[in-house]
């Protein structure tokens, strides 16, 4: 079965984590962490980008009210391998993401796909063993330490103006809260994240390999931006990711799907 025929409720264990990275200051690059514990609503514990509101400078200087939905970046390993085949030695990390995937067609996936990490409880149940139960509300609270939930990204979107691209994922996002909080949120104990859109490709690229911007943005036949430095996501669920986890693929029920813009 591919990413694309699953359904919500009929997950496809198509991933692997290769690494995991972070960083409590502003770099270009993450290092390599032997784990990553997520937060429900925030981000990576201890990552410098971990906020409900916006927490990359560019975005903090342009408008700080501005939900962040780049809580966590995700990058595939073959993207490394593509891009070393032409000279740019890139290491997991190297581009600032937080999870490094292997064997996931990221950029192919719809936005709403939520990725589960770690083995499958082997009991469905209501525990809450490894990771902190999805909530909805909608407090503003940006501590870095104690998250009420993906709801809170939602709830700061509404206190502000938005894009349209911006405004679609969240629309999205919040249908997923809704979806996981009717089927139980606290049933599946794996932590996940939501994706929702692409990392907009800069100079920083360039700076750190010469040349390697045009290997990450591109145009289609048609025209349109291709955008490939990655996949961001706003966490669902809490817990500890580590470098050997299983991913589980839950691309969403509702159709059509809205394909993935840049946030």
């Amino acid at each position: 079965m591919s990413v694309h025929e699953a359904t919500r409720g009929e997950p496809s264990p198509q991933g692997v984590v290769a690494a995991v990275s972070c960083n409590d200051a502003y770099s270009f690059s993450k290092p390599n962490r032997p784990a990553i514990e997520l937060v429900a609503g925030l981000g990576v514990r201890g990552d410098v980008h971990a906020g409900v509101t916006v927490r990359h400078r560019s975005r903090v200087a342009a408008d700080p009210t501005q939900p962040n939905l780049r809580q966590v970046h995700l990058i595939p390993a073959e993207l490394h391998d593509q891009v070393r085949g032409v000279g740019h030695e890139v290491p997991a990390g190297g581009l600032g993401e937080n999870v490094t995937t292997s064997g996931l067609d990221l950029f192919g996936l719809p936005c709403g796909t939520v990725l589960r990490f770690g083995p499958p409880p082997p009991v469905p149940g209501n525990g809450s063993r490894n990771g902190e139960p999805v909530s909805t509300r909608g407090a503003r609270g940006d501590e870095q330490t104690h998250g009420n939930g993906p709801g809170d990204v939602v709830a700061a979107a509404e206190q502000t103006s938005l894009d349209a691209a911006t405004a679609g994922a969240v629309a999205v996002l919040s249908a997923v809260i809704e979806a996981e909080a009717a089927r139980g949120g606290s049933a599946d104990p794996r932590a996940a994240v939501v994706i929702t859109g692409l990392r907009n490709p800069c100079q920083q690229i360039n700076r750190f390999s010469p040349g390697l911007l045009k290997e990450v943005l591109g145009k289609d036949s048609d025209g349109n931006l291709v955008r490939r430095a990655g996949v961001m996501a706003v966490v669902l669920r809490g817990g500890t990711v580590r470098p050997g986890d299983p991913i589980a693929v839950e691309v969403p029920a509702v159709v059509p799907h809205r394909a993935l813009d840049r946030v």
